[in-house]
């Protein structure tokens, strides 16, 4: 069957080159439908784009859709891929303010396949700061893009803000529609945050994790059409849409959580920073400062991903190592030991890495012996990558 892709098209000079776009997408056997603003419809006909794609092309939200369905809803559920190319400055604000007020922008809103945007525009639209944080919000969603190129533009001028080559577009595309096909219908258990092992009734041990690796890759997951579970340590987000979420406290808590749904799954990633002691005994009151000192007797929580690589019958299993030394070689013990399939690796001390920050730095290490080295990226976008990634290790 045909992967279905949306193909947006904006008001840019760039819009001419929607029909090459549109044409490698067909050669593909991808089932493409074209989606104009009324401002592409100045720069390309809506018939040369039914030509190409042998399908109709839709242009007004209040277009008859030729059947019962609502046009927005339909095209949202129907899409694997919503690809806007090109993407103008004027649509990239809209959709980062929510905004439903044309058919694309609609579409856009309400749907849950992955969204791939191709900027073009002038280069100084392109660099305005304020577009540039319009981008940034957009990813931190999980919304993808192809960076413009630089070149003379339409305007005369020298700068970033080309729209990228069709070819190139069109392997960004291939690259999201495969990870989407690997992972629609797996069984994905992910956790995420940290966990808390109280004292007292009003202290407990914890750690600096804040849950957005974790909520970062069961989004993309859902998004590629996975059915999700997301077991939670507290966490100050919101869960994702689409993912069954399973908020735990405790070591033990998540312990239960993880094994109760562990037979189900396929896919198993272990991005929360579980607590590896609690407090022997809990106190009933809150402690008092009696003293000077207080002692504490430490015992050792459930090893979850220990037991998860006792137990495989047939799960990708995969883990995370929060390292501040010898990161290689301990993720490699980790790797080895626990029986995984693939290890994610990075290093606390280096800036933009590990907990509470939106970014991350993380080597890979696979059960094979092979480590790659990825560079520095957002937590939406390394989601994307290493679910890539994972992907891989099904097809």
């Amino acid at each position: 069957m045909s992967m279905n892709v949306v193909l947006g098209i904006t008001g840019s000079i760039a819009a001419y080159k929607a029909a090459e776009l549109a044409s490698l997408l067909v050669k593909k056997e991808y089932a493409v439908h074209v989606i104009m603003t009324p401002a592409a419809t100045k720069f390309i006909t809506p018939l040369t784009l039914q030509a190409i794609s042998q399908n109709p092309v839709y242009v007004d939200m209040f277009d008859s859709p030729g059947s019962w369905e609502i046009g927005h809803i339909s095209l949202a559920r129907r899409a694997d891929l919503i690809l806007v190319a090109p993407a103008t400055a004027d649509i990239i604000a809209r959709i980062a303010a929510g905004m439903a007020d044309d058919l694309l922008a609609a579409t856009i809103l309400a749907a849950r396949a992955p969204v791939l945007l191709a900027p073009a525009m002038n280069d100084g639209m392109y660099a305005n700061p304020v577009l540039q944080e319009k981008i940034a919000y957009l990813k931190r969603f999980g919304y993808h893009f192809i960076e413009p190129e630089s070149g003379r533009l339409a305007c005369g001028t020298v700068g970033q803000g080309r729209l990228a080559e069709p070819a190139r577009i069109v392997s960004a595309a291939d690259r999201l529609l495969e990870g989407g096909k690997a992972l629609a219908g797996k069984r994905i258990l992910v956790t995420a945050g940290p966990t808390r092992e109280p004292l007292d009734p009003v202290r407990f041990l914890s750690n600096y994790s804040s849950g957005k690796m974790g909520y970062a890759i069961a989004g993309e997951a859902r998004r590629r059409g996975a059915d999700v579970t997301l077991v939670s340590g507290p966490a100050q987000l919101a869960p994702p849409a689409g993912v069954e979420l399973v908020p735990v406290e405790t070591a033990q808590e998540m312990f239960e959580a993880v094994v109760s749904s562990y037979d189900q799954a396929d896919i198993v990633i272990k991005a929360a920073a579980v607590s590896d002691f609690r407090p022997r005994q809990r106190a009933g009151q809150k402690l008092k400062k009696l003293s000077a000192e207080l002692m504490l007797e430490l015992e050792r929580t459930p090893d979850i991903l220990r037991y998860l690589g006792q137990h495989k019958q047939g799960q990708i299993l995969v883990g995370f190592a929060a390292e501040t030394e010898d990161l290689l070689v301990n993720a490699g013990a980790k790797l080895k030991e626990k029986h995984l399939d693939l290890v994610i690796a990075n290093n606390l001390t280096e800036p933009g890495a590990g907990f509470g920050v939106d970014t991350n730095l993380v080597t890979l290490l696979y059960s094979n012996g092979e480590i790659i080295k990825l560079p520095m990226m957002s937590k939406i976008e390394l989601a994307g990558t290493l679910l890539d990634k994972i992907a891989a290790l099904i097809i």
